[in-house]
């Protein structure tokens, strides 16, 4: 895909206006007629050097990290200080609207799953744990319920996919 320098422009504006990939991704169609995938988009960003701003508003609710286990007196060397910042990303926590608990969210380092661009656990604010996934159409799914038959209650749900949307444009899925 080659873009001419007008086109990069534009893209390069976009970016800087604060637009996310989806937005880029829509503009990109509707203005040049390209049909490119989320991914496709990503990389055209990427090539053209450009970086992203955080243009999701932030949550109204208190948004903390919960600060991951110290199992031997901490990190020793640059990886295991690395992997302890990307577990602490990870295991942030999301208060729920009232009428909800907490529900905690965590991304897979490495997803194997066929299909998937993202998967991960959950924990409702219930104690009831799964685990989910995003497939490569960008639909949320779950799988591996530890209680069968189970439906979490609506502000869970909300809590839970709100959660997943951050985590995932913080780790720039």
């Amino acid at each position: 895909m080659t873009l001419t320098p007008e086109q990069k422009q534009t893209v390069t504006s976009w970016v800087a206006a604060g637009d996310n990939l989806s937005t880029i991704q829509k503009k990109l169609s509707e203005q040049f007629q390209l049909s490119l995938t989320y991914m496709d988009v990503r990389f055209l960003v990427d090539d053209l050097g450009l970086e992203l701003k955080n243009a999701a508003p932030k949550a109204s609710t208190d948004i903390g990290k919960a600060a991951p286990a110290d199992p031997a007196g901490g990190p020793t060397t640059p990886t295991e200080k690395l992997a302890e910042e990307d577990l602490a990303d990870e295991a942030e926590d999301f208060d729920a609207p009232p009428g909800g608990g907490a529900v905690k969210i965590t991304v897979d380092h490495v997803t194997l799953l066929p299909n998937a661009l993202a998967s991960g656990t959950v924990t409702f604010s219930d104690g009831v744990t799964g685990k989910w996934i995003v497939d490569n159409m960008g639909r949320p799914g779950m799988t591996e319920i530890s209680q069968p038959g189970y439906r979490p209650s609506p502000a869970d749900a909300q809590a839970f996919m709100q959660e997943l949307s951050r985590t995932l444009q913080k780790k720039g899925l």
